[in-house]
């Protein structure tokens, strides 16, 4: 994990008493008034959960932790968004050769049948023709 000048800033805004640690009230404040919606019960919870030390507070560490989790969250999130467009059939829970090459085909990028075959044999790690939401993580990284 890296700490960066970033990480910093944005913990030294929300360390609001400037006595190295986020609090769960200095937390549920700051996050409501970026427009988040944290309860101070939430915020708590957050808190006992990403507490290395167990003081009851966020240290930077812990702070970074937090927010890089919370990013890969959301990028999961707009992967799986990203996966259920490439789905032949909504909730059916794979790409098929088919369905890659119509989203290709209405991205300007057309390919044959066989080129999207061998698209998906490249990153189809358990080998039944298809892509996973696993596989296609993988893909897309």
């Amino acid at each position: 994990m890296e700490i960066t000048k970033q990480h910093e800033r944005v913990f030294n805004h929300f360390d609001e008493d400037g006595n190295g640690t986020i609090s769960p009230r200095e937390l549920h404040i700051c996050v409501r008034s970026m427009g988040g919606d944290l309860s101070e019960s939430e915020a708590e919870t957050v808190v006992v959960l990403a507490d290395s030390d167990g003081d009851g507070e966020l240290g930077l560490a812990d702070f970074v932790r937090l927010m890089e989790g919370t990013r890969e969250e959301e990028e999961r999130v707009e992967l799986r968004e990203a996966f259920r467009i490439y789905e032949m059939e909504e909730g059916c829970g794979c790409i098929t050769p088919k369905s890659l090459q119509r989203v290709l085909g209405r991205l300007g990028q057309a390919k044959t049948m066989d080129e999207c075959k061998s698209m998906i044999a490249y990153f189809d790690l358990n080998g039944d023709g298809v892509l996973n939401f696993d596989e296609f993580r993988i893909m897309m990284s």
